[in-house]
């Protein structure tokens, strides 16, 4: 049985070759950075604060000291990475700076919280629920949801998407079809392996920013929510690109391709991939 995650579909629509050497040639592997530890870390610390204030009440939630669990979640998050990959993922003053990042966003969450999870006629469907769907023979499509609520009265439900980033996301970031996308699928297996309809499903992003402008004109907030266009058009379109992938990689029994071709696709992001100027790839010689 394959499991696809959206990384993986994504990381075939950026470069075929990439996908190939990722997935079936098994090559390259995952380094952990303060980045990835600091997202870890700040996911499991929300979450928990939405646990809490969901299934106890918000005076419970709000006494937690999230600043102590922000500490410990990205020490041991270092640690995992340190004896699992024998490296460090960053400097002792990486830490602290990320650290000192993360107590503003929590202090900011902690403030605006009410914005973006209300607590009244809400309650919470589950914290990283997964999603598994059979999308043909021998094929899954594996992903964990960030937070699902669902509105008592009406039975909306809302998937949200925790994403941690420097200084927000641009309006290019915005337009990304590999971001966009995640939110899309989620939306379209949830519908179906749950029986709500997809007009009942709201998607978004909550980015949080560990950089804001200083002195600004106007408030910049250390929250920035962002849904991308998530209608039956948009979700088709997606589908439909995703479709193309499962063919292009699958026979009919879940097997992947290895006879066909898997060309790279040069351009800019090159220089950022973990095969760019090694035996694998060529184009980092030649771009």
């Amino acid at each position: 049985m394959a499991h696809v995650s959206h990384s993986q579909f994504t990381t075939y629509s950026d470069c075929n070759l990439k996908w190939k050497l990722r997935y079936i040639d098994k090559l390259g592997t995952f380094v952990g950075n303060i980045h990835t530890l600091f997202g870890t870390a700040m996911h499991t610390v929300i979450q928990e604060y939405l646990s809490v204030m969901y299934n106890k009440s918000i005076i419970a939630a709000d006494k937690l000291n999230m600043e102590s669990r922000l500490k410990e979640e990205m020490v041991t998050e270092f640690t995992k990475i340190k004896e699992s990959q024998n490296i460090l993922p960053c400097t002792q003053d990486e830490m602290v700076e990320f650290y000192q990042d993360g107590i503003a966003i929590l202090e900011h969450f902690r403030k605006y919280r009410n914005k973006y999870f209300m607590k009244q006629n809400w309650e919470l469907v589950g914290i990283e629920v997964p999603i598994v769907k059979s999308v043909q023979k021998g094929v899954d499509v594996m992903g964990y949801l960030d937070v699902v609520i669902r509105n008592k009265i009406s039975g909306r439900i809302v998937i949200i998407d925790l994403k941690t980033a420097t200084r927000g996301w641009t309006d290019w970031q915005k337009k990304d079809f590999n971001k966009k996308s995640q939110l899309l699928i989620y939306k379209k297996f949830y519908s179906e392996l749950f029986d709500v309809p997809l007009d009942k499903i709201d998607v978004y992003f909550l980015i949080l920013k560990r950089k804001i402008a200083k002195n600004p004109d106007f408030p910049i907030t250390r929250l920035q929510k962002f849904e991308p266009a998530n209608g039956v058009p948009s979700i088709n379109k997606t589908m439909k690109k995703f479709e193309e992938f499962r063919t292009d990689v699958f026979d009919k029994s879940g097997n992947y391709l290895l006879e066909r071709t898997y060309a790279a696709k040069p351009g800019k992001v090159c220089k950022f991939c973990e095969f760019y100027d090694t035996e694998h790839c060529k184009w980092g010689k030649i771009l």
